[in-house]
């Protein structure tokens, strides 16, 4: 039994918490995929490894959790605001690809300009509540030379870090 008043308590808490945007970009069956998450996590750095849910409603989401799969975590810059937008928007696969410096040249598309980008692998997963929770194993790991300026997310605007 759900407890109502619990999930929009819980709802509006969660929006005063401020968190990195990121794309998460794969190929699945030969077509380029990409979704907006902003609960991305840290899980260890050995082995080095992410925290990534994925909501069950995504189409794609049974491939995310199919240990094994591959795919990349590229967390966007203050300039990626519209590709945010457009991967979390209901554009079919290959629209959300219109915007941005996507490369194709590693098995998961990624964004060439991207604050980092890890590529991962699926290693465990378990569903819960609405979500997926995916643990994946980092391969590589891609940080970018540009500024550091993460597109930060909260109160369901987007923001940015103020450098002080």
């Amino acid at each position: 039994m759900r407890d109502k008043s619990a999930s929009d308590a819980m709802r509006l808490g969660m929006r005063r918490l401020a968190s990195g945007v990121c794309v998460i970009s794969a190929r699945i069956a030969g077509e380029s995929f990409a979704m907006t998450a902003s609960s991305v996590t840290s899980v260890s750095d050995d082995p080095a490894s992410l925290l990534v849910c994925i909501n069950k409603m995504v189409s794609q989401q049974e491939y995310f959790s199919t240990q094994g799969s591959v795919f990349a975590v590229n967390v966007l810059s203050e300039e990626h605001q519209a590709i945010s937008n457009l991967c979390a928007g209901r554009e079919p696969g290959r629209n959300r690809f219109s915007l941005g410096d996507w490369q194709q040249d590693m098995p998961s598309p990624y964004l060439a300009d991207a604050q980092a980008v890890f590529y991962c692998e699926t290693d465990m997963f378990i569903s819960y509540g609405t979500h997926q929770i995916v643990i994946a194993h980092i391969k590589t790991i891609q940080v970018g030379q540009n500024a550091f300026a993460p597109l930060l997310y909260a109160n369901g605007n987007y923001g940015r870090f103020i450098h002080t």
